[in-house]
């Protein structure tokens, strides 16, 4: 557990600039005005607000273009999901926590590491699709990548569903539902992204 935990320290620290290359293939073209067009994409989440706040940053390499805008959304929402593994993974050595909620705890942990996972294979799928592909290639790739993000968001919600009953209440509960919650609204809005990049192609 303390060498997983230490793994992933390192590579959230190793996400906190995102270095993502700029993809010529799928860049429309130059944009005066980026953030406009990241406004506009993230009009289509479920939480736009938090969208433009979270890719706002990197409007200099997202430019105009829905690749990058993906690459960027998922590796974001990777990120958290580290940080949440680590928080909820640490939260496991607490003691006096009520068997009930050492379990629902437990349980969040396999569900965010599968999470991980998740958007791990997403993230390096998206990536092998810079390169040029007929459209049966582009269809099976992108919907390995809209399979994977989706089955993490499942993964998060389960998390979030083992704190639902009123005998989980209390710290361990109040935490780890804040932190799942916006982490799945991040992979929400990155999958939301993921279909547009896919629409780009139809």
């Amino acid at each position: 557990m303390a060498k997983h935990i230490i793994f992933m320290a390192l590579l959230l620290l190793s996400l906190q600039h995102i270095p993502v290359k700029i993809s010529a293939e799928f860049a429309l073209h130059s944009n005066p005005n980026p953030i406009e067009f990241i406004k506009e994409e993230c009009g289509s989440t479920r939480y736009p607000a938090l969208c433009i706040q979270c890719l706002s940053n990197y409007s200099t390499t997202i430019q105009k273009s829905p690749w990058n805008l993906a690459q960027i959304a998922l590796s974001i929402s990777l990120s958290r999901a580290l940080y949440v593994s680590s928080f909820v993974s640490k939260l496991l050595t607490r003691k006096g926590m009520k068997p009930i909620v050492f379990r629902a705890t437990k349980d969040c942990v396999d569900n965010i590491g599968n999470a991980v996972n998740q958007l791990t294979s997403s993230i390096k799928e998206l990536e092998g699709m810079k390169r040029p592909m007929n459209d049966q290639d582009f269809l099976w790739h992108v919907s390995n990548v809209q399979t994977w993000v989706s089955s993490a968001l499942t993964d998060q919600t389960t998390c979030l569903d083992g704190f639902s009953g009123s005998a989980t209440d209390g710290y361990a509960k109040v935490a780890i539902k804040s932190r799942v919650s916006y982490c799945a609204q991040v992979t929400s809005n990155a999958l939301a992204l993921v279909n547009r990049f896919a629409a780009t192609h139809a």
